[in-house]
Formats: structure tokens, sequence, C-alpha cells
């Protein structure tokens, strides 16, 4: 199987190093896993609600890791709806003008708000990749924590714009069925237990189009999240999409568009 991870985080892999060791780290454990190349996002800093510096800061650490690993890694810019200008400058400086190719979204807001919708918009119009955290939690989100029911509510003001439902909303069997009416949006696998059934149900309710796998490596280990397709119950052509075809091919228009082989 070929191997791309939609969800890393290098500066868990070592923890207080630079970006670069942090790459080295994490390349040393994508190859010993066979992950050919991996999605990475965030800094060392993981506020809540990041002002301008922070964010800047987050993408100057993912920068930095794209140029140790350039054939290895694509980077998302991070982002804020609380500071729609200071984000929008971001994906101009990151993506427009700079080697990134996707948006990553946290807890600083919940997505169904349309002061959001600056952010979506410019980031529809360059075909970057758009990946939501949104989780259910048993004893209530955060405040500004989007679940999968926020993302269907985005989705539906921004019709044909492909998003990506972060970790299926944690409690999988709700998430699934939360964004299943919304063809363009997909779901990552990433950040729950390895639950028998998982893969299999978004599959049967979504199709095998729609299903991306991320590890959230290093918050979770690179085995048990490849246990989730090399185990499920589902042919080889299904799990291959799920490994890497459905991934390249959301990113293959700003691939194209930035001279990307892939």
């Amino acid at each position: 199987m070929r191997i791309w991870d939609l969800h890393c985080h290098p500066s868990a892999f070592a923890q207080g190093a630079t970006p670069e060791a942090a790459m080295q780290a994490t390349l040393r454990f994508n190859d010993r896993m066979g992950v050919e190349r991996m999605c990475i996002y965030l800094g060392v800093e993981r506020s809540e609600n990041p002002p301008p510096h922070e964010l800047r800061a987050a993408n100057d650490y993912v920068l930095r890791c794209m140029r140790f690993a350039s054939d290895r890694v694509f980077g998302f810019a991070y982002v804020n709806p609380n500071y729609v200008r200071e984000s929008l400058a971001e994906i101009e400086r990151c993506i427009a003008d700079g080697p990134m190719v996707g948006i990553k979204l946290w807890i600083a807001r919940r997505c169904s708000d349309a002061v959001i919708d600056p952010i979506i918009r410019r980031a529809g119009e360059l075909k970057a990749a758009i990946f939501q955290h949104t989780w259910f939690k048993v004893n209530g989100n955060q405040p500004g924590e989007p679940t999968p029911t926020d993302i269907a509510v985005l989705a539906n003001r921004h019709r044909g714009v492909p998003l990506i439902c972060g970790h299926t909303g944690g409690q999988w069997e709700l998430g699934v069925r939360a964004v299943r009416a919304v063809k363009t949006i997909s779901v990552d696998l990433a950040g729950s237990d390895p639950t028998a059934g998982f893969t299999e149900m978004a599959v049967r309710e979504l199709g095998p189009d729609r299903i991306i796998w991320g590890s959230d490596a290093g918050g979770r280990s690179l085995a048990s999240q490849l246990a989730k397709v090399h185990g499920a119950r589902l042919t080889d052509e299904v799990k291959q999409k799920i490994f890497m075809g459905n991934l390249r091919n959301m990113l293959l228009p700003i691939l194209e568009a930035k001279g990307i082989r892939a």
C-alpha cells in the first residue's frame, strides 16, 4: 500500500526540539511504518484561541519542517476565525505566495458561525484543502469547539468546496451520520481508538471516496491508526483509496498549480 498521512504533528515527536530535529524524528517513525508522505500542521504552542503572532509562529515552524523534507511533507496553514484579517494574510503568505497546500482550523470558534466564511472562500479559490477539527464530547465541547454538525452547516453555505471533518467527530457513529448527506465533506479517520467496524461503517454510509486516513501522530501511535484500515474487512482497492488515493485526488489541483509532483 502507498500511504499518505492527512494528520501529523511533528512537534509531538520531539518536544522542545528544533523543527528540523522534530522532522527528522517524524521521518524515522514514518519510514519504519511505511508512510510515504504526510500533511503537517501546528507548531509547538497549542493555544485554544491563538492570537496572530502565534499563528505566524506555528506556520513558520511548519515552513521550516517543509524546507527540511520538501519531498515528504505537505504543509497546512494554521488559521483562526476570530482573526479573519490576519488569517487571510497567513493564507496569502503561506499558500498563495508560499508552498503550503491547505488550512488547519481547530477549536477557537465553531465553524457554523458565518464569520469564518471569508477564510473558506479564499481557501476554496486557491483549491487548498480545508481541515476542521471536530468532536462530540460526552461532557460537552469547549465553547468554540466544532462538531460534525457544525461542519455540515458550513458545507451547506459553501456548496462545491471540499471540506474535511477531522476525527469524524471522535464518536464516529454519530460523526458519520452527521455529515452523510453532504457529499462535499470527507472524514478523517485519525485520533480515536482503533475500534473494530469504524472504517467499514464509514465506507458503507459514505462510500469509499469520502474517507481519508490520518494518524494524529505523535498524539497517537502510527501502528494503532494504521490498524483501522489494515484490519478492516475491505478490498485492497478500497484500502488504497483511503490510505492515499482520496487525499491525492483532493490535493491534486493545488499540487499541479504549484508544480509539485505527486
